[in-house]
């Protein structure tokens, strides 16, 4: 009867310790994103074979702002600093949208695309499934998801798009900094 007990104990705790994991799985995901405030990356394309616009490209991210609601990365591809990926804590989850602006910094017609985690995800990575903003502006995009790793070492952002064989992925090494780069277009 005590082994019994002892069992119970400790498969109560176990599974209350699982529980508040995985109900602080996105404030530590976020947490793993504000350590990196102010410092800047290198990456390299995964993706096989390279989209156009990405071939030979350097890559790099900065992550350029943080607050207790917002982190702001640009995502740098050679001499584009179009690209800047928001993340917005809301009541539904974390959000992750596309900010892309023209070289005079105003918005580009295809800008503000992503999603709205579902669920609470893991520490270590974040899913975010297309929303309907996106679906009414890129119809094609409307079953995309868009996934975010991050740990001590590394740092990817992913796309599947649906109907499509193709992943894009693309990752940072977190273990050495480079220099920061200039603000993206429009900030």
């Amino acid at each position: 009867m005590m082994r019994l007990n002892y069992f119970l104990l400790v498969l109560f705790f176990t599974m209350g310790s699982v529980f508040a994991q995985n109900k602080n799985a996105q404030d530590e995901f976020w947490k793993q994103l504000q350590a990196h405030c102010g410092k800047a990356y290198s990456g390299k394309l995964s993706t096989e074979p390279a989209p156009k616009d990405f071939a030979d490209k350097k890559l790099s991210m900065y992550v350029m702002s943080c607050s207790d609601s917002e982190i702001k990365i640009p995502f740098y591809v050679g001499d584009d600093h179009s690209r800047t990926w928001v993340f917005t804590k809301t009541k539904a989850g974390i959000q992750l949208k596309h900010d892309h602006r023209l070289k005079d910094g105003s918005e580009d017609k295809i800008t503000q695309y992503g999603g709205t985690t579902t669920n609470t995800g893991a520490a270590q990575i974040q899913f975010f499934p297309a929303d309907q903003q996106t679906t009414d502006l890129i119809p094609a995009a409307s079953a995309n998801v868009w996934w975010v790793t991050i740990d001590g070492n590394e740092y990817t952002y992913n796309l599947r798009k649906a109907n499509s064989p193709n992943h894009f992925q693309v990752s940072f090494d977190l273990s050495k900094e480079i220099p920061v780069p200039e603000k993206p277009w429009g900030h």
